[in-house]
């Protein structure tokens, strides 16, 4: 079960990072959930992120965070996928592997004319649902996870593939902290919405046409630590730096390559 917000999808189209520190994850060790037909954790967070992909500015929000999950059912975060709104089932799951099918809600558009003054005439991203499977493995010290989603709304917003890795260590009984690499792939139509400008917006902007074509948007490093004030409450802070390659480095539509995204989080566990 993975905590991930509202405002991670405004990312997630172009820059999906896995923002929230997987609870489920951070206690991967643990044993009696095993025994639990319900979980429940509830939350709220503090998120800077850039404005909008490629953008060189930052905005701040505050968001409500939210799991469940009832025996392989749950709604929340879909697990290794960095959308939130997801509904799904794990498919399988032990000590070491899980497999889960998810449908992540759109809830947020990933990029608005408003933004900014210099995207007036590419016309507005809307948001759009996606679904997939998403995987991981795990060790007590390590784990790799990898997602595949796709738009099912007819969107154009295609399919993006996600694969992070994470080391964890814990200095001492309640203070997690776990660091790694990620990077996402996106296929043609994907990178042509969110990096591309078509000739209908090239005669409608600024911006002569663009062609994006599939391939890796993006290359990220996470570290995410999460303390136990109490058996139920939790805090934690988390810290992305992502940098645009291919195609999505190019887009004319980029001001800046390098995004990075800060955040705070309280929770509690029932």
């Amino acid at each position: 079960m993975t905590l991930n917000n509202r405002a991670s999808l405004t990312l997630s189209a172009a820059l999906p990072f896995v923002f929230f520190l997987p609870l489920a994850e951070a206690r991967a060790e643990e044993t009696s959930n095993k025994s639990r037909k319900w979980d429940l954790t509830l939350g709220v967070g503090a998120l800077s992120l850039p404005e909008y992909p490629g953008s060189d500015d930052n905005k701040t929000e505050v968001l409500p965070l939210i799991n469940a999950r009832y025996n392989r059912f749950f709604i929340g975060g879909a697990p290794g996928s960095g959308l939130p709104g997801g509904l799904g089932a794990y498919l399988y799951e032990d000590k070491n592997w899980t497999l889960a099918a998810a449908v992540a809600l759109g809830i947020d558009e990933p990029r608005k004319e408003s933004d900014d003054s210099r995207l007036q005439g590419l016309g507005d991203i809307d948001a759009t649902t996606r679904a997939g499977l998403s995987g991981s493995y795990r060790t007590n010290w390590w784990m790799v996870s990898a997602s595949v989603m796709s738009d099912v709304e007819g969107n154009k917003q295609g399919t993006m593939v996600n694969v992070d890795a994470r080391v964890n260590y814990r200095p001492f009984d309640r203070l997690m902290i776990s660091a790694g690499p990620g990077l996402t792939w996106g296929n043609d139509e994907y990178m042509q919405t969110f990096f591309g400008v078509n000739a209908e917006q090239a005669a409608n902007s600024n911006f002569a046409a663009y062609e994006a074509g599939n391939g890796i948007s993006n290359l990220r490093f996470s570290i995410h630590a999460q303390y136990q004030l109490t058996p139920h409450w939790n805090i934690g802070a988390n810290i992305t730096a992502a940098q645009l390659q291919s195609d999505a480095a190019d887009s004319p539509i980029v001001q800046d390559k390098n995004q990075t995204m800060y955040g705070a989080f309280l929770t509690y566990r029932f």
